[in-house]
């Protein structure tokens, strides 16, 4: 895909106000793919006051023409799906194959699921002698990451549209092409002018305009916990609402009397996809003591099977960050059992896929998000050692419990601090709520808990 070297506002491709750019960098080989602009406060005001133009139109739509353009989005996006995964891989350094399986398909699920909503849900219900209305909360400002680029942007776009509200996206200035990808379908939906607008930048500078713009009422921001409280904190003293899905430290427990070998090589493949990108990855392995020994040479062998399957990390930055804390895993006394802390190939920003053992719930590597392809395994002593060390973390997004018992499983995840579990290796579901406990963030996305963060409350009494 070519690169648009302006902002997609108020309904069209317009020029930037200022002249510096973005260079977005294929991270599989370091070539340049092209350049887009490095949005300013005045691009973002210009988007934002075109959202707050459109905004009183888009939500007094009826809620089944507001489907009806989310359903010809999913259509949009399913006929370029090819095109999407192919981008994908160019700007993010995925392989081809998960992209299309991922990064293409997901975000049309999850499209095609507030098509649906948009058209039954219950923005309208009656409380004994009151009615209850559920009405946009207005014009949504969208800070969206680089790891998971169109998904994000689709969970925040998509039910922000169902809800009635009006939207400014600023994207990942690592994965900007998706983006530009995005904005083209919606306007190939027909999305009214101005509901939908795209600026790139840096986050530091349009992302911070974003934030801090009078005219937004609520940021949705998916990233790191610390720039998350920034975040919080410029919204909070405009008492404006906020959306954070941050960081992650899931823990993936395994029962005794589980199935040791298929939980073992779950577990290393959750955290190998992406690269290790992955927010709620179970970037801990908790095994019983007896089985420890066991578990650790099936995630050695399982691991050395991703080591040319395996893309490389966004970016030079993310690359240093990830093999410093190998290193740092290996000075705190941590035993490698499998890749390391060198980069495995003289060009792109490759990690091995990295196993260690003998790992202390307080070690550097057992509480710090990485964000690359590196587990920890830890060892445990029985089921209430197990849950401390679980939840022995700042983090509470996601986590894994495997068990014969079901029962024994569930009744563990209940204990856990954490937003979303699966057990015994349960499916992605795009309808389920996700979002996290503690530092992992506020509030929830995806399928109907996803829709109400774009909604306010107001009742009538008669």
């Amino acid at each position: 895909m070519k690169a648009h070297d302006g902002m997609y506002i108020d309904g069209a491709w317009r020029p930037a106000a200022g002249q510096d750019v973005i260079e977005v960098v294929n991270p599989a080989d370091e070539q340049v793919l092209g350049t887009v602009p490095a949005g300013t406060a005045a691009d973002v005001d210009a988007a934002v006051r075109a959202a707050r133009a459109a905004l009183p139109g888009w939500a007094a739509t009826p809620p089944a023409e507001r489907a009806a353009r989310l359903t010809a989005l999913r259509d949009v996006l399913d006929a370029r799906r090819d095109e999407i995964a192919t981008t994908v891989t160019a700007e993010l350094g995925a392989p081809l194959k998960f992209s299309q399986a991922v990064h293409a398909a997901v975000p049309i699920a999850v499209a095609g699921s507030y098509a649906q909503l948009a058209g039954t849900y219950a923005f309208e219900e009656k409380v004994g002698n009151s009615t209850v209305y559920h009405e946009p909360i207005g014009v949504v400002g969208a800070i969206t990451p680089w790891n998971y680029p169109l998904h994000q942007i689709v969970a925040k776009a998509t039910p922000a549209l169902a809800a009635g509200c009006a939207i400014v996206v600023k994207p990942a200035e690592n994965t900007p092409l998706v983006a530009q990808l995005f904005a083209e379908a919606v306007h190939e939906a027909g999305v009214p002018a101005g509901v939908f607008n795209l600026v790139t930048g840096l986050g530091p500078v349009a992302g911070q305009a974003l934030a801090e713009h009078p005219g937004v009422d609520l940021v949705s921001f998916t990233g790191s916990t610390a720039v998350g409280r920034r975040i919080a904190s410029v919204a909070g003293a405009a008492v404006k609402k906020v959306a954070l899905e941050l960081g992650g430290k899931s823990a993936n427990v395994v029962l005794p009397g589980a199935d040791l070998e298929k939980a073992v090589n779950v577990g290393v493949a959750n955290v190998m996809s992406n690269s290790g990108q992955t927010c709620s990855a179970w970037t801990r392995m908790l095994v019983h003591r007896d089985q420890y020994g066991e578990a650790v040479e099936l995630a050695a062998q399982a691991a050395a099977k991703y080591g040319e399957r395996i893309g490389p990390v966004v970016s030079a930055r993310q690359q240093e960050r990830v093999l410093g804390y190998i290193e740092k895993g290996v000075a705190e006394g941590a035993r490698l059992v499998a890749g390391g802390p060198r980069a495995p190939r003289e060009k792109g920003y490759y990690v091995s896929p990295t196993v260690f053992a003998d790992v202390d719930p307080g070690m550097t590597i057992a509480q710090e998000e990485i964000f690359g392809p590196v587990l920890s395994i830890l060892r445990y002593e029985d089921e209430e050692d197990a849950l401390r060390i679980a939840n022995g973390t700042v983090y509470g997004l996601a986590g894994a419990v495997w068990a014969a018992d079901e029962e024994q499983a569930v009744a563990f995840a209940r204990r856990m601090d954490t937003g979303q579990v699966d057990i015994n290796g349960g499916r992605f579901n795009p309808l389920a709520p996700f979002g996290g406990y503690k530092q992992s963030g506020v509030g929830r996305e995806l399928g109907a808990h996803g829709l109400a963060e774009y909604l306010q409350t107001k009742s009538l009494q008669f």
